[in-house]
């Protein structure tokens, strides 16, 4: 069974500490030791007002020190029974500790202190008492009165502290999160977009086939039909694995974006008429990241060669050297429109090298249009 903490309000709290130095200052009066008068109802009504100070304590912390200590004077000259020093004054110089008014807790402590020594003495009262007997216990009250509420105010101030770190850190947190959960989405959009690009442009391109072949070959027809079926069919199958992974918790499966796959890629152009040669060899597994993206760039280089090149060969080569994966889609095309370089397939793959740290150079080369990428396996430092 869990208990729930009481909490007092601060003006709860004020009024507490009032009446506890009403009440022991009353106490110390009704004694009755020493003094020219005797107690009378004036002197209750002065421990009331002591009392009473402590409900503006947090507000007006010095000018409780100041009433206080002249309240003290002035209870002293009227002859009323001793009462010391650090009981009237103790809870206003907790106060103004308290509030962050240390100097002037400890001024008027030693100002209290200095007047009460220099009237006793000028009273001939002895002297090795005064100041080695009864001196001592009203100084160690006041300095404790005044480490106390100094203690309790560095102690608020470290627990502020500590909440504001607190926020802090559970908002960079969030922050954290939310930029990891913006990156994986953008990276599913980009996956999503070259996967379904990639294979529209292969529908295409054999829907032209199978438009062009209607009246004069059956066969050419169902074979091109046959490969949009096909390319239909892995499209679907990679975005429902893709979507999958937004709604499977815990460690999502491999995707199909790798090297691993690159036959079926190469099928595709294959597909088209051209003559594919792959040649990748990497030793040991890719870090996903690198591998994944090399899958990207290669599916985007080959989706512009059947697009738009008049290709009849193509070669795609990677390895590891250096550190880093080298990858190379190279074909014999001819007829590449100038729009291809500077289109979003290229910045697409640039992007992608760039965020792993590598570079990604497309250019026509003596023999054809040429893809180079170089993919760090450590990522960017």
């Amino acid at each position: 069974m869990t208990s729930r903490r009481v909490r007092i309000p601060p003006r709860g709290v004020d009024a507490l500490v009032g009446a506890g130095v009403t009440l022991a200052v009353s106490v110390v009066i009704s004694a009755g030791q020493g003094g020219r008068q005797h107690p009378d109802a004036l002197a209750y009504v002065w421990a009331a007002g002591l009392g009473a100070l402590m409900l503006i304590r947090r507000h007006h912390p010095r000018t409780v020190l100041a009433l206080s200590a002249l309240g003290l004077f002035a209870y002293y000259a009227a002859g009323y029974p001793a009462v010391g020093l650090a009981v009237p004054v103790a809870a206003a110089l907790f106060s103004a500790a308290e509030a962050g008014r240390l100097r002037a807790a400890v001024v008027t402590a030693l100002t209290v202190v200095g007047f009460s020594l220099l009237f006793r003495l000028l009273e001939g009262q002895d002297a090795a008492f005064v100041v080695g007997y009864d001196l001592i216990p009203h100084l160690a009250l006041m300095a404790a009165a005044v480490a106390l509420g100094d203690g309790v105010r560095s102690r608020r101030s470290q627990q502020a502290q500590q909440r504001q770190i607190a926020e802090l850190t559970a908002r960079q947190y969030a922050q954290e999160a939310e930029r990891r959960v913006h990156a994986e989405r953008l990276a599913i959009a980009r996956d999503l977009h070259d996967s379904i690009g990639h294979t529209v442009s292969v529908i295409s391109l054999h829907a032209d086939v199978a438009r062009e072949a209607l009246s004069r070959d059956q066969a050419a027809v169902a074979d091109a039909l046959g490969l949009i079926r096909d390319a239909a069919t892995r499209t679907m199958r990679e975005l429902r694995r893709t979507v999958a992974l937004l709604r499977t918790p815990g460690e999502p499966p491999r995707s199909s974006a790798s090297l691993s796959n690159l036959e079926s890629l190469a099928d595709t152009a294959r597909a088209a008429g051209i003559a594919v040669e792959t040649a990748v060899s990497v030793p040991g597994r890719l870090p996903d990241t690198v591998d994944a993206a090399a899958y990207r760039i290669a599916q985007e280089a080959v989706t512009n060669v059947v697009r738009h090149s008049a290709a009849t060969r193509l070669s795609i080569t990677g390895r590891v050297e250096g550190g880093a994966l080298h990858l190379c889609v190279a074909d014999d095309g001819t007829a590449v429109p100038a729009a291809v370089p500077m289109g979003h397939g290229i910045a697409g793959m640039s992007e992608r090298a760039r965020s792993l740290g590598g570079t990604l150079t497309a250019r026509r080369e003596e023999g054809g249009f040429v893809v180079r990428a170089e993919l760090p396996l450590e990522g960017p430092s």
